[in-house]
């Protein structure tokens, strides 16, 4: 009895060790994940069709960005990425300037049930055309 005790106690504590870690901004339902891609590879899945993002303020935007980038400012996403960004299966690759805030940005859309967003940091790291 005392053994069969251990064991459940055992296996309740790695269960709850699992739920602790469980983080709701890294994972939706759909099993959607914060995923990093390297400038390169956002590049290459450019010529896809797909939505380019970018997170930094108007300012920032009118400085240079990707051609053909659609501005969401972060401070923004939660009020506008319906109306901006009204498919949530559409693939979207996220900038900003440096990477900080496309990386929390991915993890809000995802959070909010956006299913292919991809992270690729930021501008400064850009290998292709900036246009103002």
């Amino acid at each position: 009895m005392k053994r069969i005790s251990l064991i459940a106690l055992a296996v309740l504590l790695l269960c709850g060790c699992q739920i602790l870690h469980f983080d709701p901004a890294e994972t939706t339902a759909e099993g959607a994940e914060h995923v990093k891609i390297t400038p390169e590879e956002a590049r290459a899945m450019m010529a896809d069709g797909v939505v380019v993002l970018d997170v930094r303020t108007q300012a920032e935007y009118e400085g240079g960005h990707i051609r053909d980038a659609v501005l969401l400012p972060d401070n923004e996403i939660s009020e506008r990425a319906a109306a901006v960004l009204p498919d949530k299966g559409q693939t979207i690759l996220v900038y900003c300037r440096s990477g900080r805030r496309s990386e929390a940005a991915a993890r809000l859309l995802i959070s909010m049930g956006y299913t292919r967003v991809y992270d690729f940091g930021g501008i400064v790291d850009w290998p292709g055309e900036v246009v103002k």
